[in-house]
This record gives C-alpha cells, sequence and structure tokens, in this order.
C-alpha cells in the first residue's frame, strides 16, 4: 500500500517528492494516518502473541496446520493463511528432530562374553562390579558420543571419554582411565552390552590385560545392563 511505504520511510525522504512519485496527494496521505486501525490490524498483536505462545506450547515442532488446532483448543479461532502470514512475520520455524542414533551393533561375528551378573546387580564392596555403555549427544555441530563406566556398588560414574565417533578405542580410552583413578584389585567384573566396541579383540584384550573379567548383556536385552542405561 502507498501510504504504509511512505510511512514507513517519511523519517528518511521528504514528504512531497514521494507523494509526487507515488502519485498522491498529501491531504490523502494524513488523512489516512488519522483514520482509525481496521478491526483486522487491531486484531494483529494478540494474535502475534497467541501463535507465539502456541509456538512454545508445541515445542516448536509443529506446522500451520497442528497450530490452527492448538489455537482452537485455546479458544483462538484463526484462518491457516493467516497463520502462515504471521507465522513468517514472526520468524517462527519447526525445530528438526534429530533422527535417533543407535548406539549398540550388536550384528556381528565377534565373541560374546558370558552374562556373569544375570541381572543380580548388589556387590559387597567397591571396584567389584563396574558396567559400562555407550550414549549419545546432540549438538549444534553434529553428534557426540560418550562412553561411560559405572561402579555397581557406590553408583558413581568410575571414568568416561567423549569424542566424534563411536570406536573400540573411545571405549578402551574410558577403562584406562578408569584403572588409572581407581587402581582395582583383580577379579573385577567388567559388564557393558554385547556391542562390537566391547567385543573388540583389542577391547577383550585389555580387560584380560587389567585382571577383570567380561561379562556380557545378553542381545537386545537392555535391562541386562540397567544399572548404566541411566547415564
Amino acid at each position: 500500500m502507498k501510504y504504509r511505504a511512505m510511512e514507513e520511510l517519511r523519517h528518511q525522504y521528504p514528504l512531497p517528492p514521494m507523494c509526487r512519485l507515488l502519485g498522491v496527494s498529501a491531504s490523502g496521505y494524513y488523512a489516512w494516518r488519522r483514520r482509525k486501525p481496521s478491526l483486522r490490524a487491531q486484531q494483529e498483536p494478540r494474535l502475534e502473541a497467541e501463535i507465539q505462545a502456541a509456538h512454545r506450547r508445541t515445542r516448536e515442532t509443529c506446522g500451520p496446520e497442528r497450530l490452527q488446532k492448538d489455537l482452537a483448543e485455546h479458544g483462538v479461532q484463526v484462518g491457516l493463511h493467516r497463520i502462515r502470514r504471521l507465522r513468517k512475520k514472526l520468524g517462527l520455524r519447526c525445530r528438526q528432530k534429530r533422527k535417533f542414533k543407535a548406539t549398540t551393533n550388536s550384528k556381528h561375528n565377534l565373541p560374546v562374553a558370558t552374562n556373569l551378573l544375570q541381572q543380580r546387580f548388589v556387590t559387597e564392596a567397591p571396584d567389584q562390579v563396574w558396567t559400562g555403555d555407550l550414549t549419545y549427544i546432540a549438538t549444534d555441530e553434529g553428534w557426540l558420543y560418550l562412553a561411560g563406566l559405572k561402579d555397581l556398588y557406590t553408583g558413581e560414574i568410575v571414568g568416561y571419554a567423549m569424542g566424534e565417533r563411536m570406536t573400540r578405542h573411545l571405549a578402551m580410552q574410558v577403562l584406562f582411565r578408569a584403572v588409572s583413578l581407581r587402581r582395582p584389585p583383580p577379579g573385577l567384573i567388567q559388564h557393558t552390552d554385547c556391542g562390537s566396541q566391547y567385543c573388540s579383540h583389542e577391547y577383550r584384550a585389555l580387560v584380560a590385560q587389567f585382571g577383570m573379567l567380561a561379562s556380557m548383556s545378553r542381545r537386545g536385552n537392555c535391562f541386562d545392563n540397567a544399572p548404566i542405561e541411566s547415564f
């Protein structure tokens, strides 16, 4: 609209040249300025606030259609076209859901250790059983993998390491750190899932080198390693 453009530019350019350029009269511009906003224009600020609230309620994951439904449930009736226009004006976009990342690859031919714990998560002293697992963290720069070892008796994390790749070396790094810190006696049970990182020959050799006994969960049974799953 010509008058709206003039209103936006009136602090930068003189009024007479703008009137001549746009082919309107100064009296017409002033009459437009004195005119009360339409009912639709008066509703805009409230609708913008309602749409922003709906955007937050839906965790920034919904498009216009689902926002319209959420607004209706809160007593606000508004058309899709208007929602799309106001979302664009407010710069609202759906937050992309990150895809699930599997951290356990049990489809391999590597040897799997016997499950020594059999879900008996009770010990009499520290450094008798350590449970280990790998998980992932979504960051703005990509996936970050976290490996940890937890003492079954104290519930403390005795070692952890982070890296950009989920490899056996990351798991081995955690084991080195935990042993350096705790100096456990021989015979400690080191229980993990049966992922390829823990079943690798290098990791199993390191467990044996430290005088530990390897123990592993059954394939696809997260309850066998429940104490570390929450980590």
